[in-house]
């Protein structure tokens, strides 16, 4: 298919935040234990007890935010079970499923020391189910007071920290709608106004504060929880909502219908966002309620990971997740007005994963290479695009977006056909180009095909200067153009 994407610059649409590029990390399966933490004493080469390979290729990529400890782990979390020495093994959220209990290794100090070795800020997911706003006050106490000011900072110095831990975001609970809580959006929203109340009491309203929001198109959850708000004086900084794209047949063995079904399923993502903004920006409250988007990823049936379903949730990952991921941020660019944070779910050994470990193996995903296609839009200007003939099926389709920063532009692009390349001009409207442009591409021949512990690099990009302004982008490709501009 033929076809030409203008980029029409200076035509900007909005300060793309870099935490839309954010990650999760929940104690679920094997993305805390064997993922992010081998311990210290492990064989495998670790960071005081990160794995090592994990800390070193996640920094490339530059997290701009880690989301922890949940997820539904939060809501039977108690902070004191993860500090301090001889810390308890219980049985946790996840336990009824898959028989593992939570030894609690990895805690409060731990979370924090990986985020400083990664360079990502911190947003704790507070647990509102099983425990009062004094005991969530109480663990912000133990974070951020500071060194010597009180019993509980004396407790972290004795932990080994005396200096106070900088939490960057706290959520006000997690998925209230459902294993959280099972709450009425009318009642979650007077149990946030109470947390609410306590953090601001102790942090003086410096810690930006995200409302629980809705289940996927459940508007009516958003308008209840914004009219109660609305009415109060109790501040919020941003709401949430979570959507995925769910089961449209296997991870590795899906049909060519059932790739289509997948893309049409995460293309949904443009109206969820219109939607649930369009609430608080009725009620004039859009600018303390941007939405924060803090899971999203594709949603397969268990067992295809390389733990063969030991990892709960734990999945492979495909050119079908790579476009997947490219389209899904494609929208959060072209809609960064609307959008405070994002946290693709989730980091390692789970669903829409970024890593795959086991042992000393610390593999890539074909979603990694997106994340790093992509990280030029961090903290970039989002630029208005077009693109002539894309209307139609999904077979014809491109997803698009571009962003400038430091005089370059960032142009990326997701060929959503299973068939047919696209040939593309490339047009750029009010700037000048300088030299040539780089073009990174993921693609590959076999769109099932997925990178292992025995082909780690079996999906990977390929980069190559583009001289002219004609591009062919591969069918089921990613493709990343970075233009030196004046």
């Amino acid at each position: 298919m033929n076809k030409k994407i203008t980029i029409v610059y200076p035509d900007v649409a909005g300060f793309i935040a870099p935490e839309i590029y954010g990650h999760f990390s929940e104690h679920i399966g094997g993305v805390i234990y064997d993922g992010i933490w081998v311990g210290k004493d492990s064989d495998i080469p670790n960071i005081n007890g990160f794995r090592l390979d994990l800390v070193e290729k996640f920094k490339k990529i530059n997290p701009p935010v880690l989301r922890w400890p949940g997820g539904c782990f939060a809501e039977t979390y108690n902070w004191r079970d993860g500090i301090g020495k001889n810390r308890p093994v219980r049985p946790q959220w996840w336990t009824r499923f898959d028989g593992r209990y939570e030894s609690n290794e990895f805690g409060t100090h731990e979370f924090f020391e990986f985020c400083e070795l990664i360079g990502a800020k911190t947003y704790l997911a507070l647990n509102v189910t099983s425990i009062t706003p004094m005991q969530a006050r109480d663990w912000i106490d133990y974070c951020i007071s500071p060194r010597g000011s009180t019993t509980l900072a004396l407790e972290r110095e004795a932990n080994g920290h005396p200096e106070p831990f900088k939490i960057d975001f706290i959520g006000v609970g997690n998925e209230n709608w459902g294993g959280g809580g099972n709450m009425t959006p009318e009642y979650y929203a007077l149990i946030y106004r109470q947390f609410a109340s306590l953090i601001d009491n102790l942090t003086n309203l410096k810690i930006p504060l995200i409302i629980g929001g809705a289940n996927g198109e459940d508007y009516n959850w958003t308008r209840k929880i914004t009219e109660v708000i609305s009415a109060s004086e109790k501040r919020v900084s941003g709401m949430s909502f979570h959507y995925y794209s769910s089961k449209v047949g296997d991870a590795v063995n899906f049909t060519d219908d059932e790739w289509y079904g997948m893309i049409k399923k995460a293309s949904k993502m443009e109206q969820l966002i219109e939607r649930h903004y369009a609430v608080p920006l009725n009620y004039g409250i859009d600018d303390k309620m941007k939405l924060v988007i803090d899971e999203w990823g594709c949603w397969h049936p268990d067992g295809s990971g390389p733990s063969q379903g030991y990892n709960l949730f734990e999945q492979q990952s495909t050119m079908r997740d790579a476009v997947v991921a490219a389209l899904t941020l494609n929208i959060f660019n072209n809609n960064a007005s609307k959008i405070l944070m994002a946290n693709v779910a989730q980091l390692c050994n789970n669903l829409h994963a970024l890593f795959l470990s086991g042992g000393h193996n610390c593999i890539v995903t074909p979603t990694y290479h997106v994340f790093d296609m992509y990280k030029a839009h961090q903290g970039a200007e989002c630029v208005r695009t077009l693109v002539s003939d894309n209307c139609g099926e999904l077979s014809q389709k491109l997803s698009v977006s571009a962003s400038k920063k430091d005089e370059v532009i960032t142009l990326t692009v997701a060929n959503l056909s299973l068939t047919e390349d696209a040939v593309c001009d490339i047009e750029l409207l009010g700037a000048t180009r300088c030299g040539k442009a780089s073009v990174t591409t993921l693609c590959s021949r076999d769109v099932r095909a997925h990178n292992t512990f025995k082909e780690p690099n079996k999906i990977a990009t390929v980069t190559h200067e583009l001289e002219d302004n004609s591009l062919t982008i591969p069918r089921a490709s990613v493709i990343s153009l970075s233009i030196k501009v004046r």
